[in-house]
């Protein structure tokens, strides 16, 4: 007989989408929905509908401040709490989770902060209950094919990795208006965003990191940088009448999701989705570079720019007996709609200035010492999102696990290995200097690690 697991959803904002929908979908005949735990009840309002999209015969969830987590676990028995909640909650959620009796599935990054590291250790070890991170990037067809490059030895062994981000001005702006433009409750772009990169570097190279530097600074967004290019005045949000002509306005009723979602809810909390990205208040970072140095020796250059025309990433790799390359293109251009504002490029082929194309897509290639450069191929994308990570990384959530020979589920020790690094990165952008993961003070446990991890081999995070 199949056992069916009793799911509570933790945060019914926008990413709870993601598993409402999976869970209320595929994953209905082992997966039932008992509870939400949320302050905002407009919120759990949409989350009720979206779960009846799916399912109309099934019962609404009960609902839960998160005050009273511990009894929502125990009334509902709930076998595993999905933590979606914001990122300055993690920590403490997860913990009193754990401690309630149920396992956690907890979206990244695993928290913003050391202390909510060591929270999270001490629940674990407590209480011996499970806890996934669900870095959904390791299972894009793409990102694999690299990993799979640098396992088989083709390149010999990695001496350093070049990691350009490029965040497009409608993904990268969008964390100027919310709540992740608060640097203390995101931890920045380095924690928030640069998490899945640094925890691809990290399973890339089944290695654990050990120090870092780092530089970085508001260059584009913020209220200073918009009276340094003379922008004028500027509206306190992009939802106004008459609507707003300028291209980064983001009107929440122009989307039925983020009207419900937010725009509906600000009653409750006056929680304000769409401030100006040029408004007062930001304090995180628009543009990053971090040098990571491994157990290794492998040296990590990796920079985030959060305004780029374009967006996607290039990785280089090299190795001892040659070179690897992967550059992927998520979005080729955003491009001024009829009233101004942006709109997504539905075209696959993006002509620039001088010609030359820009392909969206993903194109993977080694070059060995004394060879020519060989293209590798690269599995198809799936369905859904992050070149069908998403789907892929539900299964394993959710569904029956796959074989894992590349070790794509990922624990505590994964999350506390990528978060260590934005922590570090935050330290070493505050005073000027390296820093040693080993001296923040994170905890020395580590879970047991999946195949081709850092910890696989012996490693730790921070390990001198």
């Amino acid at each position: 007989m199949t056992q069916i697991r009793r799911y509570a959803v933790v945060g019914t904002g926008a990413r709870a989408r993601f598993f409402i929908t999976a869970l209320a979908g595929e994953y209905a005949d082992t997966a039932d929905l008992v509870a939400w735990c949320e302050p905002n009840p407009a919120r759990m309002d949409h989350a009720d509908s979206l779960l009846a999209r799916h399912r109309p015969d099934a019962p609404q969830p009960a609902r839960y401040a998160p005050r009273d987590l511990e009894r929502m676990v125990a009334e509902q028995r709930v076998d595993a709490v999905v933590v979606t909640s914001p990122d300055w909650t993690h920590a403490e959620t997860v913990a009193r989770a754990m401690r309630a009796g149920a396992d956690a599935v907890l979206e990244k990054p695993l928290t913003t902060s050391v202390e909510g590291c060591r929270l999270i250790a001490a629940a674990a070890q407590e209480t011996g209950r499970s806890l996934v991170v669900t870095f959904n990037y390791r299972y894009s067809p793409r990102n694999a094919a690299l990993k799979e490059v640098l396992a088989s030895g083709r390149i010999g062994d990695v001496t350093s990795v070049h990691f350009e981000w490029a965040l497009d001005t409608m993904h990268g702006a969008d964390y100027f208006r919310r709540w992740h433009r608060d640097k203390t409750r995101s931890g920045g772009l380095a924690v928030h965003k640069a998490g899945h990169h640094f925890d691809l570097v990290n399973w890339w190279l089944a290695d654990a990191p050990r120090w870092v530097f780092a530089s970085g600074g508001l260059r584009f967004y913020g209220d200073a940088n918009a009276r340094a290019r003379g922008l004028g005045e500027r509206p306190a949000r992009g939802t106004t009448d008459p609507p707003s002509s300028d291209p980064f306005a983001l009107d929440l009723r122009d989307d039925p999701v983020l009207r419900s979602l937010y725009l509906d809810a600000e009653v409750h909390d006056g929680y304000i989705r769409d401030r100006d990205v040029f408004a007062p208040g930001i304090t995180i970072e628009d543009n990053v570079a971090a040098m990571v140095c491994y157990g290794r020796g492998a040296v990590l250059t990796y920079s985030l720019n959060a305004h780029s025309p374009w967006e996607g990433y290039r990785v280089t790799v090299n190795g001892t007996a040659g070179r690897a390359e992967l550059e992927v293109v998520e979005r080729s251009a955003v491009l001024p709609g009829p009233d101004g504002r942006f709109v997504l490029d539905a075209s696959s082929v993006e002509d620039t200035a001088d010609g030359d194309e820009r392909r969206r897509g993903a194109r993977l290639t080694v070059q060995r010492h004394w060879e020519k450069a060989q293209p590798v191929p690269i599995a198809e994308d799936g369905p859904g999102g992050h070149g069908g990570g998403d789907a892929l990384l539900l299964q394993d959530v959710f569904g029956t696990p796959a074989a894992d020979p590349l070790g794509k589920r990922a624990g505590f020790g994964d999350g506390l290995a990528s978060v260590a690094i934005g922590l570090a990165a935050n330290a070493s952008m505050d005073s000027g200097l390296p820093v040693r993961i080993a001296e923040l003070g994170l905890p020395e446990q580590a879970d047991p690690a999946p195949a081709g991890t850092g910890a696989e081999r012996g490693h730790r995070v921070g390990d001198r």
